[in-house]
């Protein structure tokens, strides 16, 4: 739960005629201006409005790689609140611009359209006491209204900025989506035009400032298959699996940093009596350090070789032999961003301005695209509390100031795009 906002003392900002970014020291000042405070003051009287927006979100529909219908819903709600140029690009990321009326950076506020949930499932909202219960409704739901709830603040104030605010509602966040909405504005929408990236994400007060990047692949070995009598003497790719997966699970990998493997899914077999044609597995592998996830994914492939080798070389005699196909599923990138960098300053100068220190975290997030760029980016939530996040049960709950996760926003984005 965040705190009561410090008190601040009023002092006097002055910018040049070009003006640059803010720099963290300075949050506080700019939020104690009349005008920016009056923006802060209006994202707490319309918390009821972002609340609504949160919920009318999340009961439509957005599986993976079908996130079209919340998205025309979403550009509506660009529209609705004034900004410029709305659109929908080539792979269903949902955009909208507030212009700068100088030379300053380029923002990109931005939440996922995409959950995990599958076509057909049940997305009503379910709302008690203080509880609000919905398949996404913190992920991201909640990070959709912060982004839409600062966009339409920020169209009906007088503040300017230099820097133009870019707003994005972006597809293919969640696992098999493999960031391909963030990665299509980077490389193609948005390409070179990007100086600060921030994403709200989910709930609570924390910042991601560190990308966890992971390599996903499918690992099957497939054979002949036969009865496992008579077929017996065979190699058998359920047998090689399992060689494959006690390999991986006797990897040494480092506490710092912090590099992790796992075998989430196994498939094979049609019948206990039956040497299976094909067994497979779906392995993750994640760490901070692309050096050290380079490194564990190598060991892992020689892994997987080794073990097809051994399962062949068991049955000498066999007319058959299995054969081993890898399939890249999912390759998030990470980076080096170091905490002291100004986006993650401000980010953090911000939400102590408005009462709580923020913790600072490594995820893997949209983020992690710009930071594997060496483009300022962060990842931050979106205020209120949640819990069971991609499960069933999924909540959210508001409580006496969830509006400050919009004017942590707001805040960051008019201190980066320089407002006078």
């Amino acid at each position: 739960m965040m705190h009561r906002r410090q008190t601040v003392a009023v002092l006097s900002l002055a910018l040049a005629t070009v003006v640059s970014p803010l720099g963290a020291q300075q949050v506080a000042q700019l939020a104690v201006r009349p005008d920016v405070h009056a923006l802060l003051d209006s994202l707490k009287a319309h918390n009821a409005w972002t609340l609504e927006q949160q919920v009318a979100l999340c009961e439509i529909p957005a599986p993976p790689f079908k996130e079209t219908a919340r998205g025309v819903a979403y550009r509506a709600a660009f529209e609705r609140a004034g900004l410029t140029n709305v659109r929908i690009d080539a792979v269903g990321n949902v955009i909208g611009e507030r212009r700068g009326t100088g030379n300053g950076p380029t923002i990109v506020l931005a939440g996922h359209l995409d959950t995990v949930f599958p076509e057909g499932t049940d997305v009503k909202v379910r709302h008690e006491g203080d509880r609000y219960t919905g398949r996404g409704i913190g992920d991201d739901c909640r990070g959709l209204a912060v982004v839409l709830s600062v966009a339409r603040a920020l169209q009906a104030n007088p503040i300017q900025t230099p820097g133009t605010v870019i707003f994005v509602g972006n597809v293919g966040e969640e696992g098999p989506g493999n960031l391909r909405g963030t990665r299509h504005l980077f490389a193609k929408e948005l390409a070179g035009k990007i100086d600060y990236f921030i994403s709200v994400d989910g709930a609570g007060e924390s910042i991601t400032s560190r990308a966890v990047g992971s390599h996903r692949y499918r690992v099957a070995y497939k054979g002949r298959g036969g009865h496992s009598y008579g077929a017996f003497g065979n190699p058998n790719p359920a047998h090689a699996l399992g060689r494959a997966i006690a390999a991986v699970a006797d990897l040494q990998v480092p506490t710092t940093p912090k590099t992790t493997f796992n075998v989430g899914v196994i498939k094979g077999g049609t019948s206990v009596n039956s040497i299976p044609f094909e067994a497979s597995m779906e392995i993750d592998f994640r760490s901070e350090s692309p050096t050290t996830l380079a490194t564990v994914d190598a060991q892992a492939q020689r892994a997987f070789r080794r073990a097809l080798a051994a399962e062949n070389a068991r049955w000498p005699r066999a007319s058959d032999h299995l054969t081993l196909v890898i399939d890249t599923i999912g390759l998030r990138p990470t980076g080096n961003q170091p905490d002291s960098a100004r986006i993650v300053r401000v980010a953090r100068e911000a939400a102590r301005t408005l009462g709580w220190t923020p913790a600072v975290t490594a995820s893997s997030t949209d983020a992690n695209v710009p930071i594997s760029l060496g483009i300022p980016g962060i990842t931050i939530d979106g205020g209120g509390n949640g819990g069971a996040a991609h499960g069933l049960d999924e909540w959210y709950e508001d409580g006496p100031k969830g509006w400050l996760g919009p004017q942590w926003a707001a805040l960051i984005v008019l201190a980066l795009a320089g407002a006078r």
